[in-house]
């Protein structure tokens, strides 16, 4: 049996470039010992150079404060990610890739009070790749580690590009998981809430990076496409202030969401904090 504890749990959404990880390395670890929060998710698929992540990427998003890191559809921009991420069991890559692909879609997780907490990746099939069924492999995951026996939390990273599928694996998990958050879509969504049956959800986490781009990519090259529908050159991450963008819950001691905000810090979106952040 899991432990009886309350949690406080923290997701960053997708840090895209240098901007994204300057400002998380700035603001994870400060936030981190403030407010006591017992386990941090952060998504960083778009974290070398807007595409992929590195090892060394990899390891400064844990000496920050990160618990784990999960990726996306660009997992593998980056080769060495292929190699790295088997011997680095706190990356987690979506797990309805194909069997055999290197890695994990799920880890379980200690925090540093004992706490158990599950960390599931998964990748959505409406406008992406058509990989394996991501509900079938939820399902499989939780039941394999129900919340409130196996683990005190659980978190699901449900990165796609559609609102539905989205919304459709937060009912599918509610009552099952402490927070299904979604990422890929690089925006924060005013949708925070906490479900019937107890689950965390809001559509969209948004992304760590500047603002003043498109999706956090220098504005220039996605307009001449847009406009032009040609090519003129890499999209490359814009390099001003960032903005980190987060989901923050609590859980109660049964492991489902008490309180759920979105969490904004600095750059060209308007800063919010969960009014129930107070120091422990």
């Amino acid at each position: 049996m899991a432990g009886l504890m309350s949690l406080r749990l923290l997701f960053i959404g997708d840090i895209v470039g240098r901007s994204g990880r300057a400002a998380l390395l700035r603001h994870l670890p400060v936030l981190r010992e403030r407010y006591a929060l017992d386990f941090v998710v952060v998504n960083g698929e778009n974290a070398a150079g807007g595409f992929g992540i590195t090892e060394v990427i990899c390891d400064e998003f844990l000496a920050a404060g990160a618990d784990c890191v999960t990726l996306g559809n660009h997992a593998w921009d980056q080769k060495e990610a292929l190699v790295f991420i088997e011997r680095q069991p706190r990356l987690i890559r979506p797990g309805n890739f194909p069997r055999g692909t290197p890695g994990r879609g799920a880890g379980l997780f200690e925090t540093r009070n004992g706490a158990r907490v599950l960390v599931m990746n998964l990748m959505g099939r409406i406008f992406m790749d058509p990989l394996d069924d991501p509900f079938a492999v939820a399902d499989r995951e939780l039941e394999a580690c129900p919340l409130g026996m196996a683990c005190d939390a659980a978190i699901i990273d449900m990165h796609c590009e559609t609102t539905s599928e989205k919304y459709a694996m937060g009912h599918f998990a509610d009552g099952r998981a402490s927070l299904v958050v979604g990422t890929h879509t690089h925006v924060p969504t005013a949708d925070a809430q906490i479900l019937p049956a107890g689950t965390a959800f809001q559509c969209d986490a948004g992304m760590t990076g500047d603002y003043d781009s498109v999706i956090g990519m220098v504005k220039d090259e996605p307009l001449h496409r847009f406009t032009r529908r040609i090519s003129s050159g890499r999209f490359q991450p814009a390099e001003g202030e960032a903005s980190l963008c987060a989901v923050a819950v609590e859980t109660g001691d049964d492991g489902l969401a008490r309180k759920i905000s979105p969490v904004r810090i600095g750059g060209r979106l308007q800063s919010i904090l969960p009014d129930f952040w107070d120091q422990r």
